[in-house]
């Protein structure tokens, strides 16, 4: 399979004015879309496509084959897995939601919906899926070198120091795979909500808009936040690795974030700090008043 078709979406809905509908909206924003009348019909143009999704678009209620059942089955699939899933469902369906999280389907859109947090959701989902392609081609060139590291005390401010940051910590880590996800979240939320100051509210707004990363430039360069600094300590024992990570920020209140929320599901962010306790780490503690968490990765 075709891997790095990363503006690619399939669309699966049984109705025909949502499929024209979603199908003009995204390919008005450059994206190539391949569209699905129910689930059946999507399972079979996944079997048998060569390029790769970026995105999957599903309607919950469908005839044959409904839109759990076809999570179900990605999930269950190596090729699949790993595609970021937007479920499509009707407002006010909290138990339904709840229903899609623990299957897996981080993010949601409410129907009807509206241009703007369509495209806003189907970029964060596209972005995620991007980033970890990404991360994982990275990380498999020159591995085994970083798995020497066994303390270290780190210092950086830009996305672009976090993203090598984290590239060199997580192939010193068993899994770099599993780690890279997690730790890429944690790192770029030190920055932006903890050194720069990004509320989780700007972020939505400055997301919609289009505007986070020139939001994030802007503030690194103020003298207001130019001399903060995010610091890492790593730490490799012959049990765990422990990395510990302190930002300059006022804190933030993140027992709300360890579980992923009914609540923000419709959001375009929110899921990091969540999946990566989830899927990136052994354990995920803050600490102080918010602004330090520490992660351990076992060596099993």
């Amino acid at each position: 399979m075709h891997v790095k078709a990363f503006n690619r979406v399939l669309i699966v809905d049984d109705e025909p004015f949502n499929l024209e509908i979603l199908s003009e909206h995204l390919a008005d924003a450059g994206y190539e879309t391949v569209t699905a009348d129910d689930g059946e019909a999507a399972w079979e143009i996944l079997q048998h496509d060569e390029q790769g999704f970026a995105t999957i678009l599903l309607d919950r209620m469908m005839p044959r084959m409904d839109g759990m059942q076809v999570l179900a089955k990605l999930k269950q699939h190596p090729d699949f897995q790993h595609i970021p899933v937007i479920m499509q469902t009707a407002v006010g369906a909290a138990e339904n939601v709840r229903e899609g999280l623990a299957a897996g389907a981080y993010y949601y859109l409410i129907k009807p919906f509206q241009r703007e947090m369509l495209l806003a959701i189907v970029a964060a989902a596209v972005g995620f899926h991007k980033d970890r392609q990404q991360l994982e081609d990275q990380i498999a060139q020159h591995a085994d070198s970083y798995r020497l590291l066994v303390n270290g005390e780190f210092h950086f401010r830009t996305l672009d120091e976090a993203r090598q940051l984290t590239l060199m910590l997580s192939r010193a880590c068993p899994d770099p795979q599993r780690v890279a996800m997690g730790l890429s979240e944690l790192l770029v939320n030190a920055i932006e909500h903890g050194n720069l100051a990004i509320s989780y509210a700007d972020k939505s707004r400055l997301l919609q808009m289009g505007r986070w990363q020139e939001e994030v430039e802007e503030r690194l360069v103020n003298p207001q936040y130019a001399d903060r600094k995010v610091a890492v300590k790593f730490a490799s024992s012959e049990d765990e690795i422990q990395i510990h990570i302190t930002d300059q920020g006022q804190g933030f209140d993140w027992q709300p974030f360890l579980e992923f929320s009914p609540e923000r599901a419709f959001d375009p962010h929110g899921r990091g700090i969540s999946m990566a306790r989830m899927m990136s780490f052994d354990s995920l503690e803050y600490q102080g008043k918010g602004n330090e968490v520490l992660v351990r990765v076992l060596r099993k």
